[in-house]
């Protein structure tokens, strides 16, 4: 029998101790995670700059990483650093990190791990993290380096997914040239390809699945 599968998103804000915005860059946060459920119950922040949300469609679990760093990315001096888990969640409570199950685990001893990196996934699905990891040590080193005007873009082109270069260069009252500019600095087409990738190698290994875990 095929077991159901959720991913946990365990984070920390980096050098949040030495910046003055806080309250700007905690409501910020705050918004971004809301997007994805209930306080509490799908994420919680603690301990001043840790926190933890479950995305439950585990494809989206690449991309609401990315809306997260484009955030935070915007206040001077922030970044954050982020452990996908994916597996099961065995117990529910009604504060996430009280819950458990392989996901939540996958996803804690992966944060634990993290030193230089500032992305890394574990899954129940071997290759699936190698390749992935790789892509995203890769694609990482250019995110770390955004701006925030990197990151504004790439905020906005989540936002505003069917939105032209045009659109968002009316918004930002910038040329379309500005815009495009901004996007190749921020590596958005290889951000969007490694994300098709993830999406990809997720239904492909939940396809061969056969309810064995490892």
């Amino acid at each position: 029998m095929k077991k159901n599968l959720t991913s946990v998103i365990t984070g920390d804000i980096i050098n949040s101790s030495k910046n003055t915005s806080t309250a700007k860059w905690m409501s910020a946060l705050t918004k971004t995670l809301n997007k994805g459920g209930k306080e509490h119950k799908d994420w919680e922040i603690y301990r001043g700059d840790s926190f933890q949300l479950e995305v439950r469609n585990i494809e989206d679990a690449f991309l609401t990483c990315i809306r997260i760093k484009a955030i935070i990315k915007q206040f001077e001096d922030l970044d954050v650093r982020m452990a996908i888990g994916i597996g099961e969640k065995t117990y529910e409570s009604p504060k996430i990190t009280q819950s458990n199950g392989s996901a939540f685990i996958n996803s804690g001893k992966t944060f634990e791990k993290l030193k230089k990196e500032t992305l890394m996934l574990k899954s129940p699905w071997a290759e699936f993290d190698r390749q992935m990891n790789l892509l995203f040590s890769l694609i990482s080193q250019i995110m770390d380096q955004w701006t925030a005007h990197s990151a504004e873009i790439v905020m906005l082109s989540l936002e505003m997914p069917d939105a032209t270069q045009q659109d968002i260069a009316a918004k930002l009252k910038i040329t379309q040239g500005r815009v495009s500019e901004r996007l190749k600095r921020a590596a958005w087409d290889q951000v969007v390809n490694v994300d098709q990738r993830f999406r990809e190698l997720i239904k492909s290994n939940k396809q061969a699945d056969d309810g064995t875990f490892s």
